[in-house]
């Protein structure tokens, strides 16, 4: 260690150069080439912002208000202020990146005249690599993510802001995936990228959200630093509010205009610096240890002026529209002692508390974040009233393991460094998963910083739950009136896909566009894709709303299904004396008792809707696009509505109200789940019951797991109507069992001395066929009219008129009980070939009863997955539609068999799922191949008894078997208990090893069976966000089997284009029409890995084929890739009752080819069987019937027609090419060589 009276020049001391004050861009000198830092130069940074804070300026122009949700109100300041934007659709920013594609589709100019360049990308990573690659082209970009997509980003955020590019990214704050996947609002996204050097500002309304975001656009290209510009996902990105006292407040191209102009030398500057041959640079380079680090420390100057440039933005946008910001705002008490402070939506909770808390002469106030990074403890302290003595700092995220939240240890920091004494600073949680935050819970936060002792003031607390395990739960009173009088609450209760929602959304915007009035309206939903519970929030009048929450004391309840008036608690949420509209065929208030639980006992009364003739002009507006059809179906019913409605009057002395959910309520759930009963009543049925809020933390197992079978217990009681079994008729085939979405149509098997307790109800006929082993039994089909959807495919597909779609009132009490007898047979799946369509379907469903759409195209491929190998299938599933069908808590429908076998289900991520399950694979083949090892021991040394060395024999050369190698596991097991471990059957000692081989296969008889791998997805995962995934797994040669379920759009989050997407068809993000053919992703691998089953399939329009198809997949010893058509009802079928005649005319026309690639033992060896060997149909004829394909033949027949004429030449030149395939030996033969004269231009 040098001596510390070393000079500068010694070894280990600083160099002179790096002591001195570094040289800017207005040094004297010029570099020898030219000045290098001129391309590089940004606007100097800024002298700090004033720690005073400047009175609100005037507007200065005319206001224009609209009801907007935070999404849009967003999207219209980036589109504004931005000339790119890179695009891919992730709940619930999607709807900002969909606004952005349509605006630039209509050729809406921005503030510079141009239209914005807007490009899908095939994830959130290519996303943030185009953003860094246009940023260094010199554009102006943005783009719009949230959760696991912002976690995507992450590698380029860091580029982005080392190299202090302009940029701002808008989050809608969403929860990340860790135990279980949310796609609701909180902060643990946001808070995963704070150290990535961009400047993080928060906003806490749907105003606030427009207003910020442009403040976010100016100070970025102020300050050349990016900008992550987030606000609370669904609380404020799907609000529709008017909320301010004159609206929302718009502002306008011409306020925003000279504020961009300001800019223009920012905007020069940033333009200097892009890549260009005329003043080329270098970036990205590789530095070493010796000047790394003093190349981050020379940004600091930028990100340190950023806290006075967000400031300046703010005033400048003061100016205009009289809306004050500052990076700290403090509201209540000017002398307060208890002080909150929170970011996010729940701000305004905290604001409703304090303003209720000071009118009864408490002095507490709340301080409002805005800028989070960077962190300006001086802007902190300033707006912190000097007399604050208790602090508590609300976080939105949760960080296992640390002393506290991000925003709580930042507070705390600048507190301890400032040394400013306070008695005392807590944190606590709140609002996780879109967990409500009320004004009675902010209190409740009040009230313990209010403890009489300090000691007794709780840390690390949270609210708005039970937490019974760690007892951090802090206890909170009923809620206040917070809100004005003039105030009207309502709830909407629907069904998903029922109208409900759309419906409310356009009532509120009515309600808002009438002079002086407001409104907010704001939408929660179950989990279901269809036919779930939605609840609609709208609130209005003509006093400002800013109420963040749920409604939970309504004047009005609509109950939309009838079904719901005895299934929910749908009044738990209605004022005393508030009105109720059930939409049932009751006149009398005696109907209405029949269905009424003693829970739902109040006060009801009809309400005759109003505003008919605006209701008729805003659904021309929305649904216009759909057809006058659409149109004029949707007028009819408003008028019918009306037409029919009856009032009916609540007996004088029935009812007294509904006392709502308090914290007594909140403590009193049930705990303790010990077995799968427990579970089932503690956890699963509260959660049906739409009360999972009430359940404490000790119900809930560590990890997220879930038990199987839990839909069984789920009821939903959606369908109209159920179909009725005509025996007569009835040829035996299954195929309305087979091509069941939700597995509630079933055959049943049984003896005549079964049937002896049969319900009068339960007829049966001969079964018929099956030879000598069926001699005897007795047939039936038979419905779960409960879980039945009513999407009436069954009877549309049956080919004997067997099945009648009846009214589900006059089947429900009958069917119900047979269903019931029907479950306790006997299950006979071993009379029959599992590879057939009748015989699959004699094998018990392992998926029944999902969440899917009436009449899902994806549901039918899983569910005979299940029926073919569930018993020992691991499924990896992609996030998307078939994980939220297929894994929302509680429902899962996965079950077992009566031996307790069943499918093993997991999703990990939507981007990794061909890695995900290729790692289950080599897990389970390594743990099988220990196992072969210990079985090749136990044989080989003798050890164990003869039966069960017999059976060892047996099992090696047949493990790997699927067919076979369960017969082979069984005998083990039964074997392996008179093997105890210690000797040879004969008394003889065996070796050390021999006994560690028996305790080895004794420990791990569930492997014996040849498990079945299988990764399920969407086009959305296979095609795009996860291809580089499955190519690779695909390449290699392992025994995985893919499943595609292809509906040719991102259909889980509302129907944006894929690669998997057809041309001419219009999606979202593909608002012109798709002008790019389809990705062929079955003939990209059959050329690129000639070792890889691959088929293509649609279930609707050939049922053998798909059996085959699946079964050769799982028997094929490698990779097998399975591309499976799946209707979607975002197709615009007029009814999915009729898929299967779109299904098959997709086929026949050509457009969904059917074709099996068998591998051989060689790459010659593979053979191509083509299954729909002819184009039989107009292709025309089938594009007619959905209106993904009319909407462009509607508004443009001219781009409509090209699109579809190149449509027809590409499928005529793909059946030729799969013909040849199918002649020849391996495949299409290989281009022809370019001639000799083009080879030499080259």
């Amino acid at each position: 260690m040098p001596h510390p009276s070393a000079s500068p020049g010694d070894r280990g001391a600083l160099p002179v150069t790096c002591q001195a004050a570094p040289a800017g861009p207005g040094r004297d000198k010029e570099p020898a080439r030219g000045d290098l830092l001129r391309p590089h130069a940004v606007a100097a940074p800024p002298p700090p912002a004033p720690l005073a804070q400047p009175p609100a300026a005037k507007p200065a122009a005319a206001r224009k208000q609209a009801p907007l949700d935070g999404n849009e109100a967003t999207s219209r300041i980036a589109y504004a202020t931005s000339d790119v934007s890179f695009i891919y659709p992730i709940t619930p920013a999607t709807p900002m990146g969909e606004f952005v594609d349509q605006w630039s589709i209509e050729g809406r100019k921005n503030l510079f005249g141009n239209v914005m360049s807007v490009t899908e990308m095939e994830s959130e990573a290519g996303v943030a690599g185009a953003l860094h690659g246009a940023l260094a082209a010199g554009a102006l970009a943005t783009t719009f993510t949230c959760s696991q997509g912002l976690l995507l980003m992450i590698p380029n955020m860091y580029k982005i802001s080392g190299e202090l590019m302009p940029c701002v990214l808008h989050v809608s704050a969403r929860a990340l995936a860790g135990h279980a996947l949310s796609i609701f609002g909180d902060h643990q996204d946001v808070m995963a990228v704070r150290s990535t050097g961009w400047t993080m500002l928060s906003s806490h309304s749907v105003q606030e959200a427009q207003d910020l975001a442009l403040v976010s656009h100016l100070a970025t290209l102020a300050g050349s630093v990016p900008i992550v510009h987030f606000f609370d996902g669904f609380r404020t990105s799907h609000e529709i509010n008017k909320a301010s006292a004159a609206g929302i407040d718009l502002i306008s191209d011409e306020q925003m205009k000279p504020l961009m102009d300001e800019l223009a030398p920012a905007i020069a500057a940033h333009h200097a610096r892009a890549m260009n041959p005329s003043h080329p640079t270098q970036r990205g380079t590789a530095q070493g240890p010796d000047v790394y680090m003093q190349a981050i420390e020379a940004a600091n100057p930028y990100h340190k002026a950023m806290p006075g440039i967000v400031q300046a933005a703010m005033d400048k946008v003061a100016a205009v529209t009289g809306r004050q910001y500052h990076l700290f705002d403090y509201v209540g008490h000017p002398e307060a002692e208890n002080v909150v402070v929170a970011m996010g939506s729940g701000c305004e909770a905290l604001e409703a508390a304090v303003q209720n808390l000071t009118r009864d002469g408490h002095k507490v106030g709340v301080l409002k974040v805005h800028l989070f990074r960077p962190w300006s403890p001086e802007h902190l302290l300033a707006a912190l009233p000097a007399s604050a003595k208790r602090v508590c700092v609300l976080d939105r995220t949760k960080e296992h393991g640390s002393q506290g939240e991000p925003l709580l240890l930042e507070v705390a920091s600048s507190l301890q460094r400032a040394r400013r004494q306070v008695e005392c600073v807590v944190g606590g949680r709140y609002g996780l998963g879109s967990k409500d935050f009320t004004p009675a819970m902010a209190i409740g936060v009040f009230q313990n910083l209010a403890a009489p002792r300090v000691e007794d003031v709780r840390d690390r607390f949270v609210v708005g739950i039970v937490d019974d395990v760690t007892f951090s739960s802090l206890p909170y009173d009923a809620e206040p009136e917070v809100l004005p009088p003039e105030i009207t609450e309502c709830l909407f209760w629907g069904m998903g896909s029922d109208g409900t929602v759309g419906a409310n959304k356009e009532a509120v915007k009515i309600i808002a566009n009438q002079p002086g009035m407001n409104a907010q309206a704001y939408f929660s939903y179950d989990a279901h894709k269809s036919g779930g519970v939605t609840v609609s929030h709208l609130r209005f009048g003509p006093k400002q709303i800013r109420a963040p929450w749920l409604v939970d004391m309504a004047h009005y309840v609509g109950v939309h299904q009838q079904q719901y008036w005895s299934k929910y608690d749908v009044l738990a949420g209605l004022r005393r004396g508030g009105t109720v509209l059930i939409n049932a065929p009751w006149k009398s208030w005696e109907e209405v008792e029949q269905f009424m639980p003693v829970k739902t006992k109040a006060r009801v009364a009809a309400l005759r809707p109003k505003a008919i003739p605006l209701l008729k002009e805003s659904i021309k507006k929305a649904y216009g696009k759909k057809g006058d059809k659409i149109v004029n179906m949707n007028y009819a019913a408003v008028d019918k509505a009306l037409e029919h409605l009856v009032a009916i009057d609540i007996p004088a002395d029935f009812g007294k109200g509904v006392e709502r959910l308090g914290a007594a309520e909140h403590a009193a759930a049930s705990t303790g789940s010990r077995t799968a009963a427990e579970f089932l009543n503690n956890v699963v049925m509260p959660m049906l019951a739409m009360e999972g809020d009430k359940l404490p933390v000790s119900v809930f197992t560590p990890g997220g797991f879930f038990p199987p079978g839990t839909t069984a217990v789920e009821k939903r009681s959606i369908a109209q109507v159920v179909p009725a079994w005509n025996s007569a008729n009835c040829t035996q085939c299954n195929i309305c069992s087979f091509i069941c979405p939700h597995a509630a149509v079933r055959p049943a098997l049984a003896t005549p001395e079964e049937l002896a307790g049969a319900p009068a109800g339960f007829a049966t006929v001969p079964i018929k066929g099956g030879g000598p082993a069926l001699k005897g039994f007795q047939y039936r089909i038979q419905v779960s009219p409960t879980d039945c959807t009513g999407c009436e495919l069954c009877v549309h597909a049956c080919p004997d008129y067997a099945l009648t779609s009846t009214p589900t009132a006059q089947m429900l009490e009958a069917e119900t009980t047979n269903w019931d007898f029907f479950k306790q047979l006997p299950v006979r799946g071993e009379l029959f070939a599992k590879d057939t369509v009748r015989g699959s379907q004699f094998q018990p469903p392992l998926m029944e009863f999902s969440g899917a759409c009436e009449g899902c195209g994806e549901t039918p491929y899983v569910k005979l997955l299940t029926q073919l190998f569930g018993t020992r299938m691991l499924i990896a599933n992609a996030t998307g539609c078939s994980s939220i069908w297929g894994g929302s808590a509680p429902a899962n429908p996965y079950t077992t068999d009566f031996k307790g076998r069943g499918p093993a289900w997991a999703n990990s991520l939507f981007e990794d799922n061909a890695q995900f399950g290729f790692g289950i694979a080599m897990g389970v083949k390594q743990r099988r191949a220990a196992l072969e090892a210990a079985a090749k021991v136990v044989v080989g040394e003798g050890a164990g008894t003869p039966e069960l060395r017999a059976a060892l024999a047996e099992w090696l050369p047949i493990k790997d078997n699927g067919a076979l190698a369960g017969t082979a596991a069984a005998a083990v097991a039964a074997a392996l208990p008179a093997a105890n471990g210690n000797g040879n059957g004969n008394g003889a000692v065996v070796s050390e090893a021999a006994r560690g081989a028996l305790a080895y296969i004794q420990n791990n008889t569930d492997l014996l069976d040849k498990p079945s791998v299988w990764i399920v997805g969407g086009d959305g995962w296979a095609y795009d966000i996860g291809y580089a995934g499955l190519d690779h797994v695909m390449s290699t040669g392992e025994d995985v089997n893919v499943l595609v379920l292809d509906t040719e759009e991102y259909s889980n989050t509302g129907g944006q284009k894929s690669k998997s997407s057809p041309l001419g068809s219009v999606l979202k993000f593909a608002a012109a029409g798709k002008n790019r053919p389809k990705k062929e992703l079955g003939l990209m691998t059959m050329q690129g890995y000639p070792d890889v089953y691959v088929a293509s399939i649609s279930l609707e329009a050939n049922y053998n084929q798909v059996v085959k198809a699946m079964s050769e997949a799982e028997a094929h010893k490698g990779p097998s890739l399975v591309i499976a058509y799946a209707p979607c009802a975002m197709h615009g079928i007029s009814s999915m009752s009729e898929s299967q005649t779109d299904a098959k005319m997709a086929v026949d026309s050509g457009y969904w080819p059917l074709y099996r690639y068998k591998p051989g033992a060689t790459e010659a060896d593979g053979k191509l069987t083509l299954d729909s060997k002819k184009i039989k149909g107009a292709l025309e004829d089938f594009l007619k019937r959905e209106n993904r394909f009319m909407v462009l033949t509607r508004k443009d027949p001219e781009a409509a027609g090209k699109l579809h004429h190149q449509m027809e030449e590409h499928i005529q030149l793909r059946q030729e090419r799969l013909i040849n395939m199918a002649k020849g030996t391996n495949g299409a033969a290989p281009p022809t060589p370019p001639p000799a004269e083009e080879e030499e231009k080259k």
